[in-house]
C-alpha cells in the first residue's frame, strides 16, 4: 500500500487526505497544533460562508492575477461540487440573499464533526503537535518536532504541503514554513496581509465619535488604480475596514509599494449621479446648517457627514456641484494595512512557476502544495474555503498519478 503524508490540517489538506484515503493510500496527516481544523471553525463561528453562486467568469475574477492558474482547479472541483461534498455529509447548503453559500446548520462545527468521523472510518491517521521543521539533509525525509521536543523523521511516498500562510498565527497558520522552501531554492513571493482593514490618521474627534460606525452602501475605489467597489465599510479606531476595504486590497498594496499616497476614494451615495445630487444639493433652506443641508438633501447620515468634513480639516464646501464631487469620491488618504496577524488571509506564497499544473513542486517530485501556501488571494465571500478545496483536490490528484507512474521514487 502507498503512503502519503499531508502536512497541515485545515480544509485543503483534510480534503486532500480523503481524496487520497478513498484511493486506497495509507494517509498521515500531521498537524502541529494540538487539534485540526481551527482557523475553519473560528471562520465558521458566525456562519460558515463556504462558497459562492456566482457565474464561472465572475468567480473566476475575484482571483485577480492568479484566475488562469486557478480556473482548471474550480473545473476539476467547483462550487456544485462543493455543495455536493457538504450534502454528502448530512449537511446540505443554503444560498443567503447576496448568493453566498452556507451549510444548513450554518455554523462549522456539525458539518467538521461529520467531516473527521468521514475520515476516521477511511483509516486516516492525524498526528497532532507535530510540528514540519524541513527535510532532512541526507536523504530529505520528512522532519517533525513532537510534542515532547523528539525529532520524528517519516518517509512517505509521496507529501502534500497545506500549511496556509501566515494570518491568524494562534491558530497554526505563522508562515513558517517558508524558511524551510526557500532554502531548498523554491521561489516564495513574500507573505502580506490580505483581507485587512487599512491604517488612516483620523482626527481624534473623529475617532472618538465615529469609532465602530457603518459606513453603509458606499463604493470605494483606489484612486488610480481598480474599480469601484461596493458594500458596507466599518470605522476603526485606526482607520477603516469590511468587505469593500478587503477587495480593494492589491490595489491599496499597489499604491502603498508606489511610494505616493494611497487614497481611497469613498462614494457615499453611488446610486445618484453627481448631476443627480448637484440638483439635490441645490434646493437648500437659508438657516439650514451644513450637516441639516446634506442630510436633507441627499441624506447622508451622521457618520457620512462627519467623513466629509473630515476630508476638508473640518471645512465644507457651500457651492452644490463642488460638493456633489466630494460626495462622490471623498478622500481618505490610507497610511499602511493592518499587521499581517489580523488579517483574514494572506496574499502571497510559492510561485505559481514553482508548481506544475496538478501542483507538484517541480523542484521535488513527489511533493505537492496546495491551499494558501500557494501565490494566490481572493476576497472573503466564500471564495477562500473555494480554492483551498480545489487546489487540495487537485493536489491529492495529482500524488495519486505520481504514484501510480511507473518512476515514482519513494520520499527520501
Amino acid at each position: 500500500m502507498s503512503t502519503a503524508s499531508v502536512i497541515g490540517g485545515g480544509p485543503a489538506g483534510l480534503i486532500a487526505a480523503e481524496v487520497l484515503a478513498r484511493a486506497g493510500v495509507a494517509v498521515t496527516v500531521h498537524e502541529h497544533m494540538p487539534s485540526v481544523g481551527r482557523k475553519f471553525l473560528l471562520a465558521g463561528h458566525g456562519g460558515l460562508n463556504i462558497t459562492h453562486t456566482e457565474d464561472r467568469d465572475r468567480m473566476l475574477a475575484r482571483y485577480g492575477r492568479s484566475a488562469d492558474r486557478l480556473a482548471p482547479m474550480l473545473d476539476v472541483f467547483g462550487p456544485e461540487d462543493l455543495r455536493d461534498w457538504c450534502a454528502g455529509l448530512g449537511e446540505p447548503t443554503f444560498v443567503g440573499s447576496s448568493g453566498r453559500v452556507f451549510p444548513r446548520a450554518f455554523r462549522a462545527t456539525p458539518l467538521f464533526r461529520a467531516w473527521l468521523a468521514r475520515l476516521t472510518e477511511l483509516g486516516v491517521r492525524i498526528e497532532t503537535r507535530q510540528r514540519w521543521t524541513g527535510w532532512t539533509d541526507d536523504h530529505g525525509r520528512l522532519r517533525f518536532t513532537g510534542a515532547d521536543g523528539g525529532t520524528i523523521e517519516v518517509a512517505p511516498d509521496a507529501a502534500i504541503f497545506a500549511l496556509g500562510g501566515a494570518s491568524w498565527p494562534r491558530l497554526g497558520s505563522d508562515g513558517g514554513w517558508v524558511g524551510p522552501f526557500a532554502d531548498r531554492g523554491v521561489a516564495v513571493t513574500p507573505l502580506r496581509a490580505a483581507n485587512v482593514g487599512v491604517h488612516v490618521s483620523w482626527t481624534d474627534a473623529f475617532a472618538d465619535r465615529f469609532e465602530g460606525k457603518p459606513l453603509k452602501n458606499v463604493g470605494l475605489t483606489v484612486r488610480g488604480l481598480g474599480h469601484p467597489v461596493r458594500g458596507d465599510a466599518m470605522v476603526t479606531r485606526t482607520g477603516i475596514e469590511g468587505g469593500p476595504v478587503y477587495a480593494s486590497g492589491p490595489a491599496i498594496r499597489d499604491a502603498l509599494d508606489a511610494d505616493g499616497p494611497c487614497v481611497l476614494e469613498v462614494d457615499l451615495r453611488p446610486d445618484l449621479t453627481v448631476d443627480q445630487l448637484a440638483d439635490r444639493l441645490r434646493h437648500r433652506r437659508p438657516k439650514d446648517s451644513g450637516s441639516t443641508w446634506l442630510r436633507r438633501s441627499i441624506g447622508l447620515d451622521p457618520v457620512a457627514i462627519a467623513l466629509v468634513r473630515e476630508s476638508g480639516g473640518g471645512a465644507m464646501p457651500t457651492d452644490a456641484a463642488v460638493t456633489a464631487e466630494l460626495v462622490k469620491a471623498v478622500p481618505v488618504v490610507v497610511t499602511a494595512t493592518m499587521p499581517i496577524e489580523r488579517a483574514i488571509s494572506t496574499a502571497g506564497g510559492i510561485a505559481w512557476s514553482e508548481v506544475d499544473e496538478s501542483l507538484m513542486l517541480r523542484r521535488s517530485p513527489g511533493t505537492f502544495v496546495a491551499g494558501e501556501m500557494l501565490d494566490w488571494e481572493a476576497p472573503t465571500g466564500g471564495y477562500l474555503l473555494q480554492a483551498s478545496f480545489s487546489t487540495g483536490v487537485v493536489a491529492a490528484q495529482g500524488a495519486l498519478a505520481w504514484l501510480q507512474s511507473d518512476a515514482a521514487p519513494r520520499i527520501g
